[in-house]
Parts: C-alpha cells; structure tokens; sequence
C-alpha cells in the first residue's frame, strides 16, 4: 500500500491490524518493520490529504462528481460516483460512453443512487452538466437540494475529489477492463472492498460500513488467521481462520 508520505501507509497498515485483530501496534513499530523487511519496487503513488469533517449526519449531505478513464480498446468512459460525505460510503456508481449530457448525467446519477435512501442535500462542482435543466429538474422531483462548491478551489470539495483520487490509484490504474459492463462489475467490487473491508485514517481506523452503525466483525487470533481476497485477488485483507 503506497503513499506519498510513508508515514500516512504505516498509519494504514497499524489501524488495518488493529480492526484485524484487535490488538494496537503503534505506527513507528510498523515503520520499522517495514524498513527491515519489505522492499517496494520503484514507482509513486499522490493524494491530498489533511482533510476536514464537513458534513454531521449519515445521508445528510452527499457529494457527486464525474471522471473520465479508458478501456484496454482505448475507448473513453465516463463515471459518475456518488458518496455520503459523514461516513465516506460509496453510494454507487454510473457509467457512460464517451460524450454525455445532462440528460445522460441524470440517467447515470439514477443508476448510482438505486434503491437508496435520499440524502438531503447534494454537493456539486461547477461543471456544466450540473447546471442542464433536465439535471435540476431531477434533483427536485428526488426533493434533494444542490449546494455548489466554490468555483475553481478542487480544495472546497475534498471528499470526493480524494476519493476519486484513491479510485484510480489504487484501482483504475492497475486495472483492466474491456466495456462498460466490465468496468461497471469491476467498480461495484470495489465499492464493496472500499466502504466493507479497508480502514480509514479519517475515520480513526475503522471502515465507511462501521461508521454507518454496522455491526463490526470478530477479531482474528494472531496465532490462526486467513486473507481474505478483493477486486479479483488486488488487495488482501486478515480475517478469521
């Protein structure tokens, strides 16, 4: 698990043992592991950090922002994410080919927040595509208020820019897919792995599912334990033998 500070990874890793097993290990004791034994291969990873609590209650306030990323055909995909800004949950996801439009958009943002329970308010940037008719027109039928970031500051809508930021770092880029089917399957795996299994430093080491009042798993015994595999066998989280 990469990071642009070490420090920030050996907070991760401390906090994912410690959710594991219940047992705390202070960062610096996996820093000096890490040091000794592992041995990364070249390459970096970036991410803006150092964020700040915006929002009070679950479903309250969600954010929604949209990307663009490419298949093995070298065909161009938009996504749509959408999260819950209190416990950082993915809600879901929409995708589209190539140029879309307001109309598009509000079909992607259906798709995404299906069979959800709707937030209060909606935190949107400046582009275009939230500004078509059809889009606010959307929003009232749902009965959700929009509320605009501050135009040209990436900084006044932290959330999901990072999270956006963390999907294609530690997923996207080392990943491939062929369609929008596949890369619909592939993104709903993560937001499983992402809001069920991996911990969260905002969130003092717990997960987005955990935050959300579900029940938290057994601890695993150092002694007899097992990983448990996500995202075809990416990322490996300990679990009880």
């Amino acid at each position: 698990m990469k990071a642009r500070n070490p420090k920030f990874g050996c907070v991760r890793i401390a906090q994912q043992i410690s959710q594991a097993f219940s047992v705390e290990i202070d960062k610096d004791v996996v820093r000096r592991v890490l040091a000794k034994h592992y041995r990364p291969g070249d390459g970096s990873s970036s991410g803006p950090s150092g964020l700040t609590l915006i929002a009070q209650s679950k479903d309250s306030l969600w954010s929604v922002d949209l990307f663009r990323c490419e298949s093995i055909l070298l065909r161009s995909y938009w996504v749509l994410v959408v999260m819950d800004v209190f416990t950082r949950r993915i809600i879901g996801f929409g995708v589209a080919r190539e140029h879309i439009d307001g109309v598009i958009v509000c079909r992607m943002f259906n798709q995404a927040v299906a069979d959800q329970p709707r937030p209060k308010h909606l935190s949107t940037d400046h582009d275009p595509l939230f500004r078509f008719h059809r889009w606010l027109a959307n929003l009232r039928v749902l009965e959700i208020d929009e509320i605009k970031s501050v135009p040209y500051a990436p900084t006044s809508h932290p959330f999901i820019e990072r999270l956006i930021g963390t999907i294609r770092r530690e997923y996207l880029d080392r990943q491939f897919f062929w369609n929008s089917v596949d890369l619909t399957r592939k993104l709903e795996a993560f937001r499983d792995y992402y809001n069920e299994f991996r911990v969260h430093r905002s969130l003092d080491g717990t997960t987005p599912a955990q935050r959300a009042g579900k029940l938290q798993r057994g601890s695993a015994a150092l002694n007899s334990y097992a990983w448990r595999q996500h995202c075809h066998g990416l990322f490996q989280t300990p679990m009880t033998a």
